[in-house]
């Protein structure tokens, strides 16, 4: 009974280990893809949570700083094989996109590939698949007049004020809107109880502790790795928004310092944008150029350790929540200006950055009808979109 139990445990392992790995690999775009690319792998194909399910967790997520997507990645493994299956979740997701931006940046004197034609192609591949997360997204999470109009509120007030905070106030304005007008009584399938609340509390305690004592550490002390650490774990704890947000804040830390050149700065930057995976992976490339391999390690590990700390705390507390009238309700408001968040980062920066003329445009409408009407899968449309856009550059 025991050995079955221990079987039956690794298999579970070695099925997210698989998943995330295989999204890993194929998941461009940034993170409003990568939504995407979650519930066609886990909702859809494996099943392994609902769409309510699914939902809440995301909204869990934009509460939470730190890189959306991977906490949604991580979440769903803590929830399948406990903390080891989020730890697994998070290296098949994020390794791919490490080794590629380490290896750039200890490539970065000999190889310049940031106009290469295929990064413009990888682009008009996540307008694509944006596009086809919005519609699938919007029909769960926005399926009456109230719920479409805090959606359209939402991204309409993005678009004209760009930016994390306002993003945040949103996200608030629309759970208190769903507390008032969408608490209601409904049966939730609760989370498997995968950690105590006395985990949450200690993960909380660490990382309030972690935040309070590492800069005092980093500043006395001439050690550069402590003070990277100091320095990445303080912007995976502190950054709202996620996804290209992290970038403005990493440039002010990184290259006033005298840590990077702007140029050097601006190279890693365009490449992160063309490879699979997390966005905030940005972080191996620039501590690769601070000090070699090691450097790459320590700012990955301080970059997103605050988001399992975040989720150890968050998650033991999430049933008792979702069993609430009122937390429901917010958690409905919140779905709703989620769509429409994810509307405004379609507008800007995928679409802004990704449509230059009508080639961009024809070959978007191509993918997006693969993907969206003949069910092609995701990592055949990123194939497809590289060949189309590099024949396109030499016609």
């Amino acid at each position: 009974m025991e050995e079955d139990s221990l079987k039956k445990n690794r298999n579970s392992l070695l099925e997210i280990f698989k998943a995330s790995t295989k999204l890993g690999l194929t998941s461009f775009g940034g993170p409003v893809a990568h939504l995407a690319y979650f519930k066609d792998e886990y909702i859809d194909r494996k099943k392994w949570i609902d769409d309510k399910t699914y939902a809440d967790i995301i909204a869990l997520c934009q509460f939470l700083p730190g890189p959306a997507s991977s906490q949604v990645g991580i979440a769903i493994g803590m929830l399948r094989g406990g903390f080891l299956g989020g730890l697994i979740s998070w290296i098949g997701f994020t390794v791919p996109s490490i080794i590629i931006l380490t290896l750039f940046g200890l490539l970065y004197q000999n190889f310049d590939i940031g106009d290469a034609p295929f990064i413009h192609s990888l682009k008009v591949v996540a307008a694509a698949v944006v596009l086809h997360a919005l519609i699938g997204l919007g029909k769960k999470l926005t399926p009456d007049r109230p719920r479409i109009a805090i959606g359209l509120i939402a991204s309409l007030i993005l678009i004209l004020y760009p930016s994390a905070w306002m993003q945040l106030i949103i996200i608030a304005g629309a759970g208190l809107i769903g507390w008032k007008a969408f608490a209601t009584e409904s049966k939730i399938e609760p989370f498997p109880a995968t950690f105590s609340k006395k985990t949450g509390i200690t993960a909380l305690s660490v990382l309030i502790g972690m935040l309070t004592l590492l800069p005092v550490l980093a500043k006395n002390t001439e050690n550069i790795l402590v003070q990277m650490f100091d320095t990445f774990f303080r912007v995976g704890a502190l950054v709202f928004g996620g996804g290209h947000v992290v970038l403005p804040m990493l440039e002010r830390e990184v290259v006033p310092t005298g840590w990077l050149t702007a140029n050097e700065f601006l190279a890693g930057y365009g490449v992160a944008q063309a490879v699979p995976g997390p966005l905030f992976t940005f972080a191996s490339y620039l501590g690769t150029m601070m000090e070699g391999v090691i450097g790459a390690v320590v700012a990955t590990i301080g970059i997103f350790l605050p988001s399992f700390l975040f989720l150890l705390a968050a998650l033991p507390f999430l049933n008792e929540l979702r069993k609430r009238p009122a937390f429901q309700g917010v958690l409905t408001g919140v779905n709703a200006s989620v769509v429409g968040i994810l509307l405004a980062a379609f507008y800007d920066p995928v679409l802004k950055s990704s449509i230059q003329g009508a080639e961009d445009f024809a070959l978007a409408v191509l993918l997006f009808s693969l993907l969206h009407f003949f069910r092609i899968p995701a990592w055949a449309i990123v194939l497809i979109g590289i060949a189309g856009g590099l024949l396109l550059s030499i016609i």
